[in-house]
């Protein structure tokens, strides 16, 4: 019957009859269009039949492939287009199946031709917008097949970029290069790629950079990051950050060019994306750098990326973890930059927070080793601080420099590593310089007119003044300790100087004005007296410093007296002794003299005469009289340094112990070097017995035994309630015998006590 139905067209059923009628018999004459009208009209009356009419052309286009009659399988390929572009019906599920197997064929084909016959169609087919998704269908082997097809080497350039002849294109569109091609489309897959989606859209872009070796050169990852970040969702930009975070910890032992790479394409996807919404992801991004930079500089000093050297091992190249590192703080940077002022703030104390540094709370590694990590540790956090701080604009000091963050910020200005005192230094500036003038303050000098800098100064908010008043002995402290560093080179004397130029501008009142005269005119006296036993050119420098900040702020407080005194001080030391001016002193070539000890009153500023001055036009004479004493910190006794403030504190402690209150006055011991010495290394062991007993307290209720720290505590009650029983039994004993006393043994007398009721009482007592 069926092999009957075949032979007899009339008898065949209709949509095979309608589909048979759409070929011609010469192939080259293209689709009868007449009778794919009559075709469509058909599908469109009779839903239900879309599936066999798919099921017939898959059919037909199947044996024509294999009959390499390719004309007639361009046919079916365009009516199956018409069909799915006029059908929007609910059966078109069932003829997409019948298409997508048409389509599968032609793919799997080796003629280029046909498998852009096929890819057109799927576009197409991509375009269509359906009512309901159907969740049944699996494209695995379209992925699968044109991401092959993107590898292709074909010689022909049209046939490798895979043009469609589709009308929905531009002619401009036709035009485009396989780069900007394959962008559009990149674009278009992100356009559409929905939040669940993001991580399964970047995955292949990940391990394509990574198995082609495209992150150096960086410039095509960077590109193509680009289109991902403009071209999703503002709100799922975070999903691509952390994907980048991810994959960075997944390379963290790559070589350092691809980790420096991962970084930078990090750093422009970051960038990107602070305009929209990083979301939760800035904490985490911050924290998975800090951990990078911590393993570059483990990487450098084990030569290894296992942490052992062995055959097998590869070989760190210290130059190429050393430009990873400074990717990683450029990355900071850029990103921070982006930041609301609260990230920002967030940002800081998270970085300051992970600074290893001496303190009482706060243990470092000790040994060779643990030295160069803490050292190279505290560089490049202090490195990243300083990006993240350039630019930081912050009404609010108090807010910008909590106490905790500046405990610690100021607590690296006391180590002896002069490369990490200036970052400390240039990231106090940084908070500070509110109003963009740090950069006129780069060259110290003595200016006759500060006018030409064109200085921004704004009158000091409360906000300043209370921040100030908290905080102001402890930057005066460090500043101070600071001058007196061996050390210290021009940059130092440079920042220095901008330090105090920039508190006068920023947040000066006339106490802070005062306070800050003091401090300079100390500084002098360390040049001058030199009990720290300073080289020339730092006592010179100290001079020349002085000279430069009092020439500032004698124009900045236009008292006519004080500015006289200082001229007259300048001109004299141009005359007679220019080495001690930063002209002579802050170059290349510096002017030194020997014949420092011989100082005369006329190369000095005097404190007597800007007191006299300047309390003549209101300032407080009183203070400005009072020479300036550094306070005495924690952090001062563990950096082992000799201060002023320590040898005071030292000479006030013996005095107390030896005052005629507790006991008689014995001749004072005399205070020399080795004394002095022997006390701070003393009061510094001790200090650190007592932190390794709180240690081992704390080690131990965290690790014993609930049993033996039961035991422990049972112990410690038995013998309180011991003691407490004794001294009970002192308290309420009954009164002694009135026959007095008797003797013990070794003469010693004890009360020896009678019954109440065996007691004989007086008379009196008798009612």
């Amino acid at each position: 019957m069926y092999g009957v139905c075949g032979c007899c067209g009339a008898l065949r059923p209709r949509y095979k009859r309608l589909v048979d009628n759409i070929f011609p018999e010469d192939p080259e004459d293209g689709l009868v269009k007449t009778n794919m009208e009559k075709l469509t009209f058909y599908a469109l009356s009779a839903p239900e039949k879309l599936d066999r009419i798919g099921a017939y052309l898959s059919e037909r286009l199947i044996r024509d492939v294999g009959r390499h009659r390719y004309g007639y399988v361009c046919i079916a390929m365009e009516a199956l287009d018409q069909l799915l572009m006029a059908c929007h019906c609910q059966s078109i599920n069932l003829f997409v199946e019948s298409f997508l197997k048409m389509v599968a064929k032609l793919l799997e084909s080796e003629k280029p031709n046909l498998q852009i016959l096929g890819t057109n169609s799927f576009v197409k087919f991509a375009n269509i917008e359906e009512d309901t998704p159907s969740y049944h269908r699996s494209y695995d082997f379209f992925v699968s097949r044109f991401s092959e097809m993107c590898h292709s080497s074909h010689d022909d350039l049209e046939i490798k970029t895979n043009r469609s002849p589709s009308p929905l294109q531009a002619t401009e569109k036709e035009k485009e290069s396989p780069a900007e091609l394959a962008e559009r489309c990149l674009r278009e897959l992100l356009g559409r790629a929905a939040y669940g989606n993001i991580k399964n859209a970047i995955k292949p872009v990940l391990i394509h950079l990574d198995n082609h070796s495209l992150w150096e050169p960086k410039v095509f990852a960077i590109r193509c990051f680009k289109i991902i970040m403009y071209s999703i969702q503002p709100q799922h930009s975070h999903l691509v950050i952390q994907q980048l975070l991810s994959h960075l910890d997944a390379n963290s032992r790559s070589a350092a060019t691809i980790r420096a790479g991962i970084v930078e394409v990090l750093a422009e996807a970051a960038v990107i994306a602070a305009t929209g919404s990083v979301g939760p992801t800035v904490l985490e991004m911050f924290n998975t750098l800090l951990r990078q930079l911590r393993l570059s500089i483990d990487y450098i000093l084990t030569g290894s990326y296992d942490g052992t050297i062995s055959v097998g091992s590869k070989i760190i190249k210290e130059h190429e973890e050393r430009m990873f590192q400074e990717a990683i703080i450029k990355t900071t940077g850029s990103f921070a930059s982006i930041l609301p002022t609260y990230q920002r703030s967030e940002v800081m104390l998270f970085i300051m927070s992970k600074v290893p540094l001496p303190s009482l709370h706060h243990s470092i590694e000790t040994g060779k080793t643990g030295e160069n990590r803490n050292r190279l540790t505290q560089i490049m956090l202090l490195k990243s601080l300083l990006q993240v701080s350039m630019g930081f604009q912050c009404s609010n000091m108090l807010t910008a420099l909590p106490s905790s963050f500046l405990d610690r910020l100021l607590s690296s200005a006391l180590m002896e590593d002069a490369e990490i005192r200036l970052f400390v230094l240039e990231i106090l500036i940084s908070f500070i310089d509110r109003h963009g003038n740090r950069h006129k303050f780069s060259t110290i000098s003595t200016l006759s007119d500060i006018s030409v800098l064109k200085l921004k100064v704004d009158k000091c908010s409360r906000q300043d003044t209370v921040f100030m008043k908290k905080h102001s002995q402890q930057l005066y402290r460090h500043i101070y300790m600071s001058c007196k560093e061996e050390s210290n080179v021009q940059k130092h004397y440079e920042a220095l100087y901008s330090m105090l130029a920039l508190i006068s501008i920023e947040l000066a009142n006339e106490e802070v004005v005062v306070d800050l005269i003091r401090l300079v005119l100390a500084v002098q006296e360390v040049a001058h007296i030199n009990e720290e036993n300073l080289p020339v050119y730092n006592r010179c420098a100290l001079y020349a410093l002085g000279a430069a900040y009092l020439n500032l702020i004698s124009q900045l407080t236009a008292v006519p007296a004080f500015c006289q005194h200082i001229h007259e001080v300048i001109e004299t030391r141009q005359k007679e002794a220019p080495y001690l001016l930063p002209e002579d002193v802050f170059v290349e070539s510096p002017r030194l003299s020997q014949s420092l000890d011989q100082m005369v009153i006329e190369f000095l500023f005097r404190q007597s005469k800007i007191s006299e001055v300047l309390g003549g036009s209101g300032y407080n004479s009183d203070r400005l009289c009072t020479p300036y004493i550094p306070q005495l910190t924690d952090e001062d006794r563990l950096s082992k340094r000799k201060s002023i403030g320590e040898t005071i504190s030292l000479q006030v402690e013996v005095e107390s112990r030896n005052s005629p209150e507790k006991e008689e006055r014995v001749p004072a011991e005399e205070i020399t070097y080795e004394t002095l010495k022997k006390a701070i290394v003393d009061s510094v062991a001790v200090e650190e017995q007592e932190r390794e007993r709180r240690r081992q307290v704390v080690e131990k209720f965290q690790k014993a035994p609930f049993e033996e720290i039961a035991a422990h505590c049972g112990a410690r009650a038995s013998l309180l309630q011991s003691k407490l029983n004794q001294i009970f039994e002192i308290t309420i004993r009954p009164p002694p015998s009135p026959s007095g006393t008797i003797t013990a043994a070794y003469g010693q007398p004890q009360n020896h006590s009678i019954p109440v009721y065996e007691m004989k009482f007086p008379d009196l007592c008798v009612y």
